[in-house]
């Protein structure tokens, strides 16, 4: 019986991750190589230094399988195609990370004071919000929605009627002015997951349900009244 063979493929195809990006890459390489210029062309795709990268291997289960520390080692005899190369580097700066930037936020009455803003812009030339026209379809519909709000209460059946947006129905949950948005606005507690969260908007509780259970409507866009769960036939016929 003849002795097997193995041979090497021209290129390995690699899967690139580093820890100074969350953006991973697929590469083929030379099998022929070295380690040392592997680093140099990793250098390229991650910024980090092949001075001081240090690089790890994983499997494809993300399971960590060794390290490549020999610079003189061939790819063809250390690795195999399709493993996860994840390259770190000591020295290397994280753009990405901004978490200890300081930033500077003006303040809104600075904002409003500004003659070089984009707002300053649109009230010179009276658009979008500062248009006269505008302004008066605006105070017609918070009118409208401070109106209709006054007839609704928590735990009223409803409907919503979002242009653009199939009719859901639900329960009221909470009915008022809130922080995220000037006006009156409806909480709604729909009876399927087709909502964008659970009552908590930019870190404030409003009501409680399940995620994606709840969502707020201008209430010019919701109805209530008897609308009761729409029964769900799906399972009986296919």
């Amino acid at each position: 019986m003849s002795e097997a063979i193995v041979t090497h493929p021209d290129f390995i195809k690699l899967t690139i991750t580093s820890a100074v990006s969350s953006v991973a890459s697929e590469k083929r390489f030379p099998s022929h190589i070295t380690v040392r210029e592997l680093k140099g062309k990793l250098e390229m795709i991650t910024g980090a230094s092949m001075d001081s990268m240090k690089i790890e291997i994983f499997n494809d289960q993300n399971k960590s399988i060794g390290k490549l520390s020999d610079d003189d080692a061939v790819l063809k005899n250390v690795l195999t195609s399709d493993v996860r190369l994840h390259v770190t580097d000591p020295s290397a700066v994280n753009f990405q990370d901004t978490s200890g930037v300081e930033k500077y936020e003006m303040s809104k009455d600075e904002y409003e004071k500004r003659e070089d803003s984009v707002q300053a812009f649109k009230k010179r030339n009276k658009m979008g919000r500062f248009n006269p026209e505008v302004q008066a379809k605006l105070a017609a519909q918070a009118e409208e929605n401070k109106e209709r709000a006054s007839k609704m209460s928590v735990g009223d059946r409803c409907e919503a009627r979002t242009p653009k947006q199939p009719a859901r129905r639900g329960e009221v949950m909470f009915v008022g002015e809130v922080e995220f948005k000037d006006g009156y606005w409806v909480g709604i507690k729909f009876d399927e997951p087709v909502g964008k969260h659970d009552g908590v908007v930019e870190g404030k509780r409003y009501f409680k349900c399940d995620n994606k259970y709840g969502a707020f409507c201008q209430p010019r866009f919701v109805e209530v009244g008897d609308f009761p769960p729409e029964l769900d036939f799906s399972d009986d016929e296919i």
